[in-house]
């Protein structure tokens, strides 16, 4: 007797079901073949719940098939369903090419003021100064925001004591971290701790493009942007795309650091970005044993330079061992009740009086 399709599913149809039906009716038959006396089929379940309750009607269904005259084999594989996979969470990539504007330089919304902090060279401080001077703001009221546009060198997440990876819930808009009464961001927070930048000038710009624009801010009264060292992409991208009410230099008052920090005005000036003024960092040195007060990298050069060039001098501030181990332990010095953080504190107060912060 020659088997059929037919014979199978009529076979099928009459095993009842645990919760009503048959197996053909509630259609969990899949991939029926019937071959000779073999006969081959799949029985598709919804759930793994529901291939467990199933599984006496497999043992079932192949008794009673091959109980049919001819069948002389009957392979029957059961499977389910897993439960949905849930939809992957929208990724942000960051480093992509700048997009086009127009119109010039934008305002960034619900941003009252934008102050660069920018230096000449490297290892000036400058990275501590913007840490220190955003927590003295907001501890003297202001709603104060921190980019860390250092992308090859991101030190603000250390500093500001923040490592947790800024949420983007539609693959769009980043949430920025809170630390310290500060709304902050940086690439560091986007990257593992050790992993290196490797990227060309587009792609600097278009990651201060996304860290400007697609950040959400919300209401702040200033924006420090902690830039790298030096005149290149990031300070030309921000000065020729946002509306920047001014810039602060940063030095020490060795004469190697000033003639860098000249090429940093320089800059500014051929961008048309008013210097709000000088800093002059590592000024003194007070030994914390004898108190004896040593000018390590000289005195007074920022001041002297700043009244050569008729620029406000903002102030001096201290060479300290406890700043340093403050900034690498993630709370800076400014966010302290220690002596060291009124000179950050008069800082501050002087911005905020003269209408810059």
């Amino acid at each position: 007797m020659t088997i059929t399709r037919d014979d199978v599913t009529a076979r099928l149809s009459r095993i009842a079901l645990p919760g009503g039906g048959d197996p053909v009716s509630r259609d969990l038959i899949r991939a029926l073949t019937v071959e000779g006396g073999t006969i081959r089929f799949v029985i598709e379940a919804a759930s793994p719940e529901e291939a467990r309750l199933l599984a006496p009607f497999q043992a079932e269904a192949e008794a009673a098939l091959r109980a049919l005259p001819g069948v002389t084999s009957v392979q029957v594989v059961m499977t389910a369903h897993g439960p949905a996979a849930k939809a992957a969470a929208p990724t942000l990539k960051i480093g992509q090419h700048p997009t086009p504007q127009q119109g010039g330089p934008q305002r960034l919304a619900g941003v009252d003021r934008i102050i660069a902090i920018g230096s000449g060279k490297g290892g000036v401080g400058k990275s501590t100064v913007s840490s220190n001077l955003a927590v003295a703001l907001a501890r003297q009221g202001r709603r104060v925001g921190l980019l860390d546009a250092d992308i090859y060198g991101p030190s603000q997440p250390r500093m500001m004591g923040v490592s947790k990876r800024p949420a983007s819930p539609d693959g769009k808009m980043i949430e920025p971290l809170h630390a310290h009464g500060v709304t902050m961001m940086s690439l560091g927070l986007m990257l593992k701790e050790d992993e290196a930048v490797i990227w060309r000038g587009p792609m600097i710009m278009g990651a201060l493009q996304q860290l400007l624009t697609q950040v959400l801010w919300g209401r702040l009264d200033v924006l420090l942007i902690d830039l790298p060292p030096g005149t290149g992409d990031i300070q030309l991208t921000l000065c020729q795309r946002t509306q920047l009410p001014g810039a602060i230099i940063v030095s020490t008052p060795q004469d190697v650091a000033l003639l860098d920090a000249r090429k940093a005005l320089d800059m500014f000036q051929k961008l048309k970005t008013p210097v709000l003024g000088l800093i002059e960092n590592m000024s003194t040195f007070c030994c914390p044993n004898c108190g004896h007060e040593t000018q390590i990298f000289g005195h007074g050069g920022v001041k002297d330079e700043a009244a050569r060039l008729d620029l406000p001098f903002l102030g001096e501030l201290p060479l300290s061992l406890s700043v340093r181990q403050a900034g690498d332990a993630g709370t800076p010095v400014a966010a302290t009740d220690a002596p060291e953080a009124e000179a950050y504190s008069r800082l501050a107060h002087r911005l905020i009086a003269g209408g810059m912060a």
